[in-house]
């Protein structure tokens, strides 16, 4: 059984995971100390992705790319995706239309509209390099105002494959069932103009 001393001697370095000799009553100790500590501390993967990703981040006082940190904390999926929504007006940080360029910085508030639903972070960590999931969200505090529900979303008219082009008729159907009455009837007030 090698201790901390033996490391040295051997080249081997102790491994993390062993809970045998003294070191298991300290964890041990650590688990029953208090509930408090161990909610603080997250587990030992995603301790080390949190500090993989500070480390690849700014350093005192930086800044970090808005476009780049919508992306690293995973709100789109490409940062060319947060770039474009940047220069199209769909982010906002603590309400200004910002592009792509900005450099955030902690506590600023980041509005984002994206595939239909707006997201309100408030930025708690700067990083550059994107993460997983669980680090990503540690990340922001999520403001967002929730998803709407499933059954307020109207379903897309479905037809069957060979129905060909749907008849005049098909089409006021379908805009009846998604709720674009109001388009229908413009349309045939264009028509009946003279």
């Amino acid at each position: 059984m090698a201790s901390e001393h033996d490391e040295g001697r051997n080249g081997r370095a102790a491994d993390p995971q062993d809970t045998t000799g003294a070191e298991a009553g300290t964890k041990a100790d650590d688990k029953t100390d208090g509930t408090a500590a161990a909610a603080l501390s997250p587990d030992p993967k995603t301790a080390a992705a949190i500090a993989a990703a500070e480390a690849a981040g700014p350093q005192n006082g930086g800044s970090v790319r808005v476009d780049s940190w919508i992306w690293a904390v995973r709100l789109v999926k490409t940062r060319s995706l947060g770039a474009t929504a940047c220069k199209g007006g769909h982010v906002r940080v603590n309400g200004e239309r910002v592009k792509p360029a900005y450099s955030l910085r902690v506590g600023d508030e980041v509005r984002l509209r994206h595939e239909g639903r707006e997201r309100v972070v408030v930025v708690k960590r700067l990083i550059r390099k994107r993460v997983g999931a669980p680090v990503a969200v540690q990340c922001y505090v999520d403001n967002s105002p929730p998803p709407p529900p499933r059954e307020a979303v109207a379903p897309a008219g479905i037809r069957d494959r060979g129905a060909g082009r749907p008849t005049k008729r098909d089409r006021r159907e379908l805009e009846r069932l998604r709720g674009l009455e109001g388009l229908s009837q413009a349309r045939r007030d264009a028509e009946n103009r003279p």
